[in-house]
């Protein structure tokens, strides 16, 4: 896994850039990765979000044989969750912080990515995050259901 401590961001012309190794991130610095796992976090209450997002789109322009691939919003994206986009309308792009988690070549990884972290941090059952769901198949509990589980204490992996 390459450390990517040579990026070679310059000035960013985008609000809010999103932030990869404490060094804003540029359409320069995409080089051959085609996406990246991100945590938007609220500077006001703490609240977290964590999603992917990938640089290009693939579109298939009409008359034409091939897709065009051209870059996505990703510069201006604040993530997927009605309930992030509504808070950053009413408190403002600038108290939000957007960091780049990790960057993939391939969407595969990334999308492998971005649901490795959302289970790791426990996106779904702490009330820290954002996340409604993991990959649209996995929802929220209510906290009835969560509270009635019943674990093996005596057997660990």
């Amino acid at each position: 896994m390459s450390s990517l401590t040579n990026l070679t961001s310059k000035t960013t012309n985008y609000d809010n850039p999103w932030i990869f190794n404490d060094k804003p991130f540029t359409s320069e610095d995409i080089q051959h990765f085609v996406g990246f796992v991100y945590c938007i976090e609220s500077l006001i209450d703490g609240k977290l979000y964590i999603g992917r997002k990938y640089f290009y789109n693939k579109r298939k322009v009409k008359g034409a044989t091939r897709r065009k691939k051209s870059e996505s919003d990703w510069q201006k994206y604040y993530g997927s969750s009605e309930t992030l986009k509504e808070l950053v309308k009413t408190h403002g792009k600038e108290n939000f912080r957007r960091v780049i988690m990790s960057l993939h070549t391939t969407e595969g990884d990334c999308n492998y990515e971005e649901v490795r972290q959302q289970f790791i941090n426990n996106v779904l059952e702490d009330d820290r995050f954002l996340n409604e769901n993991i990959n649209g198949k996995w929802h929220r509990k209510p906290k009835h259901i969560i509270d009635g589980r019943v674990i093996n204490e005596n057997y660990r992996i």
